[in-house]
């Protein structure tokens, strides 16, 4: 075998893709230095040949080697067929076995080898093994442990399907999606706050509205607060405390010393001026909030840690429940502190390596200080569950609907604290499409594919889990991720990227089982290049696809809303993308001019002329479904003023769609014109800060946005009448 041929078949065992076509439909194949550095960060020698060969080797050996896989992913209802592998002259006598079920029952039996069915042989070393094949009874859903010999599987039982709400039978439902940093009200220090998303609880589920939509809550670093984008967190696990509403905490008003600081004429001062800026000042939330915040800490740590009371009891039962994945969080921001980075990879080696007597002794000498930190998840926590409560107290058929970045940042805590459940130096990013001809870095850390199976599919499970925890519906951003990446290797570019396949089939089941325990539907962000045949997996397994008004296209303009997917969740757009009014004005287009991100003249007026087109095709879709609305013929676009009655009209138009799902974007309502995040820009554009111009208490005051949502919510029952009977109420 040559050498080209081992490092392919290598790549290939390991999942790397051996091409890609970019969007100009031109193959690309990935070249053997990207290979060899995507496999050593995945814990494959490949350096040379000889290390290829042998690696290779690994690969076929290895999984003959073992009585047991490490995980077996199995479907609920049906008989488990548990692969055994012996050698010949093992195949004899009897095997005992033993299951622990994951409620703490245990079943145990005796197979007698030579008459179980085999169904696979390999040999190596002259040496014909046997793959026998153990039939299971049916077991129930959950995480159990087997155990044959000295071997132990992990095997996960899952349903065949996603969870989905019982009210989607009947009706098509409706919410807002927002990004909660971006709410004002009366009383905010300087950004949006859990308080302020109850009080927008109240005024949606009024309205008839089921959903909120909500960006990634995800922890970021306290550090650097000024790194505010949320799809690059410090950890998917845990909630940034920047949204906590401080003087909802039961310690505020205990605290005098809190709330003398709070009232004193500079904090206010300070306050006011947050609270009235355009954008958020990250830097100046977190110097108003933190100082109070550890006070807080400090009332609760003399008036109810000390005395152990019940406020101590379910702190306690809180750092139970999360374990070491909130011990590493916690850790690593107080090493932050300490080391005055929280770029870890600069941290002393000792610390780097997770060192456990380092460890022990930097948490002896800083526990108070882990403990606030660990404080300020739990007010998160509780929070949080307040807002989905409530969210359930005024009958939301969704509730909360969270959202799932891809990864985390490479200098993150959940990095540092599961190094092995990472391929460290790689990069997530995208190759060459019409947003970025150079292709896109987008700056984090892939899950190690080959580690998967290895772990248990237990990180996985676990970030589902904490985020599905009190929300009815997760977003899974770039949900392709389940089934190939665009991993970058380390030192690399973009244009020296390679797709990465990972198990969808298991992870999808794992989804499954999580979604359906927390009663959580999941929404797949499906947008971009997505695998043939993929969204079919998705639909088959009851995950909700993503479709936006903006992409959805016939021949001659935009798809009518009879042609949208039921099974999905429809919007007008992204934070990524334009709003209504700026899609319109083509603001979009003048941001990215501005800020040079259109490669030539060439590639902007182009943008232009496509925009100049797409407005003529949106006012005549319109037209065709009857919704123009009066005194607007479908060609004078070019000169066209964006109205209210334009948005209601568009939204009408998507909320005929017979999907289950119609979220609107908040910054539609209320005529915004910037959109959250500008693609292709880091500090040139002020991603991630922009808030809405008026509180939340002038909007819901004025009547146009309670009758907006009055009128969504009309449609969508037309919607749900139209699906069962064919006509409109």
């Amino acid at each position: 075998m040559d050498t080209t041929d081992v490092l392919s078949k290598l790549a290939d065992a390991a999942g790397i893709e051996s091409y890609y076509w970019d969007m100009h439909g031109v193959r690309h194949e990935t070249a053997p230095q990207t290979i060899r550095g995507l496999l050593k960060a995945f814990g494959v020698a490949a350096e040379t040949d000889a290390n290829a060969q042998a690696s290779l080797e690994i690969f076929w050996r290895a999984p003959w080697m073992r009585l047991l896989p490490p995980v077996l992913v199995a479907e609920g209802g049906e008989a488990i067929g548990v692969a055994l592998r012996l050698p010949q002259e093992a195949v004899q006598g009897d095997l005992s076995w033993t299951l622990a079920l994951e409620d703490g029952s245990r079943r145990a039996g005796v197979c007698r080898l030579e008459d179980l069915p085999h169904d696979d042989t390999a040999y190596f070393d002259g040496k014909q093994i046997f793959q026998l094949r153990l039939q299971l009874e049916p077991l129930p859903l959950g995480y159990h442990r087997f155990e044959a010999g000295d071997a132990v599987m992990a095997l996960i039982v899952t349903p065949k399907h996603c969870y989905l709400p019982p009210q989607f039978s009947t009706h098509k439902v409706w919410g807002l999606m927002l990004q909660l940093y971006s709410l004002k009200s009366q009383n905010d220090w300087g950004i949006g706050d859990f308080s302020d998303l109850k009080l927008l609880i109240d005024h949606v589920a009024g309205a008839g509205g089921d959903a909120i939509g909500l960006n990634p809550l995800h922890t970021l670093f306290l550090d650097t607060p000024g790194n505010a984008s949320p799809y690059s967190p410090c950890s998917r696990l845990f909630r940034n405390p920047l949204y906590l509403d401080v003087t909802a905490i039961a310690d505020f008003a205990e605290c005098e010393t809190a709330r003398q600081l709070a009232n004193s004429g500079i904090f206010r001062v300070a306050c006011e001026t947050a609270r009235g800026a355009e954008l958020i000042d990250y830097p100046t939330v977190a110097s108003l909030k933190l100082p109070v915040l550890e006070l807080l800490y400090r009332n609760f740590a003399a008036n109810h840690l000390e005395k152990a009371d019940v406020r101590a009891a379910g702190f306690a039962a809180y750092l139970r429940d999360k374990g070491k994945d909130l011990d590493g969080l916690c850790e690593f921001q107080a090493l932050a502190e300490e080391f005055g980075t929280h770029d870890w990879p600069r941290w002393p080696q000792q610390f780097r390596d997770r060192d456990e007597s380092a460890l022990a002794a930097f948490r002896q000498s800083h526990a108070g200080r882990i403990r606030f930190f660990a404080y300020l998840q739990w007010q998160c926590e509780l929070q949080f569950m307040e807002a989905a409560e409530q969210a359930t107290t005024r009958g939301m058929a969704v509730g909360l609907y969270n959202d799932l970045a891809v990864s985390v940042d490479s200098s993150s805590a959940d990095h540092w604290t599961h190094q092995r459940h990472f391929a460290s130096g790689v990069r997530v990013g995208a190759p060459p499409d019409p947003f970025n001809e150079k292709g896109q870095d987008w700056g984090v850390v892939p899950l190690n594919p080959l580690h998967l199976h290895e772990t248990g599919f237990s990180h996985f499970a676990a970030l589902l889990r904490a985020n599905m925890r009190y929300a009815g519906a997760l977003r899974i951003d770039h949900v392709m991720g389940l089934t190939r990446l665009f991993l970058i290797p380390p030192g690399g570019t973009p244009t020296s990227g390679a797709y990465v396949r990972y198990p969808l089939r298991e992870l999808l089941a794992v989804a499954a089982l999580e979604s359906q325990r927390n009663h959580c539907l999941i929404i797949g962000e499906d947008l971009g290049t997505v695998p043939a045949g993929f969204r079919k997996c998705l639909a088959e397994a009851c995950v909700l696809s993503s479709r936006v008004f903006y992409f959805e296209r016939a021949e001659d303009g935009f798809k009518p809303p009879k042609d949208y997917p039921g099974l999905a969740a429809v919007s007008v757009s992204t934070h990524d993308l334009a709003t209504l009014e700026g899609y319109w004005v083509g603001a979009d287009l003048a941001a990215k001019n501005q800020l040079g991100l259109f490669k030539d003249e060439a590639e902007k007026n182009n943008a232009l002329a496509e925009r100049a087109q797409d407005k003529e095709h949106l006012l005549a879709a319109l037209a065709v479904q009857g919704l123009l609305p009066q005194g607007i013929a479908p060609g004078n676009a070019e000169t066209l003023v964006w109205t209210p009655q334009l948005t209601a009209a568009v939204h009408a138009y998507l909320g005929e769609a017979p999907s289950t799902l119609f979220m609107v974007q908040m910054d539609d309502l209320v005529g915004q014109l910037h959109q959250a995040n500008l693609p292709g820009s880091v500090t040139e554009y002020p991603n991630w800060r922009r808030r809405l111009v008026k509180t939340l208490e002038e909007l819901f005051a004025n009547p146009q946005l309670q009758n907006a949502m009055a009128a969504i919510g009309k449609t969508r029952a037309q919607a749900a009448c139209v699906a069962s009977t064919g006509h409109k109420a």
